[in-house]
């Protein structure tokens, strides 16, 4: 059995699936890319899209982190992610698109904002994991990478607000429904679980994670102003994150 994980080290939605794996006590290899560079690597596999996380399983190519949750149950089904009750199941599923649609989205937006004003500090989470020289071609056209990632991404300061406000919402609402119960589905640790403690991550930055986290003081004020009041709300799930993973 041969897996591989095709992935940027700050992807958190690369998070999932390690976790997942980990969580599922598979053995597996990462294979660290470099954003941008990483497009013929990710097409050449997929004869699709670029994007990542990839699972290679022995020549099965699965692309995307709900769709490798789905073939990691399938095919490797103890400790399963997914419920087994119709009602659990929906509602691991329904939480699962919704921090994907939004949270996923929203925490890149925000974060990428300010840190790309930082690019002492964001070079070495873009180039984590692959080759030193990375860092040093990251540097000499950081002008040209934030231009592209602004564009792709549509970062900006009015996108940044929105995407703040989003989070804030969303947190709030993770925080009294883990006020309430263990878990957002069911009686067990699932899926939905798993994608809100990956994909707000970065908001507490766990060891687990393979990137260099700056300090804090490295950390953009306005960053750092926001998760201060969002200290309370952040909890719950940091808490989540660190008993599962």
């Amino acid at each position: 059995m041969a897996i591989k994980l095709y992935q940027f080290c700050i992807s958190h939605y690369a998070e999932k699936i390690r976790w997942a794996l980990d969580y599922k006590g598979i053995n597996y290899q990462t294979v660290n890319l470099l954003p941008g560079q990483h497009v013929k690597t990710i097409k050449q596999l997929t004869k699709a899209e670029s994007s990542v996380p990839v699972l290679d399983h022995n020549g099965h190519i699965v692309q995307g982190s709900s769709a490798i949750l789905d073939y990691l149950d399938e095919t490797f089904p103890e400790r399963p992610l997914t419920p087994e009750s119709p009602k659990a199941r929906q509602e691991a599923l329904a939480w699962e698109k919704k921090l994907d649609n939004l949270a996923g989205p929203a925490i890149r937006t925000w974060i990428y904002h300010y840190f790309l004003q930082r690019p002492k500090v964001v070079i070495p989470l873009l180039a984590a994991g692959t080759p030193f020289y990375n860092k040093i071609m990251l540097s000499l056209a950081f002008s040209r990478v934030d231009d592209i990632m602004r564009k792709w991404m549509k970062i900006n300061q009015t996108t940044a607000d929105a995407s703040q406000q989003t989070l804030e919402a969303l947190l709030t609402e993770l925080a009294e429904v883990y006020g309430k119960q263990p878990y957002l589905a069911g009686d067990q640790f699932s899926r939905a679980d798993l994608t809100a403690g990956a994909l707000l991550a970065p908001l507490f930055q766990p060891e687990q994670y393979p990137v260099p986290w700056p300090k804090p003081a490295k950390i953009p004020k306005p960053v750092q102003a926001v998760l201060a009041e969002w200290q309370d709300i952040v909890a719950p799930v940091e808490e989540m994150y660190r008993n599962n993973r």
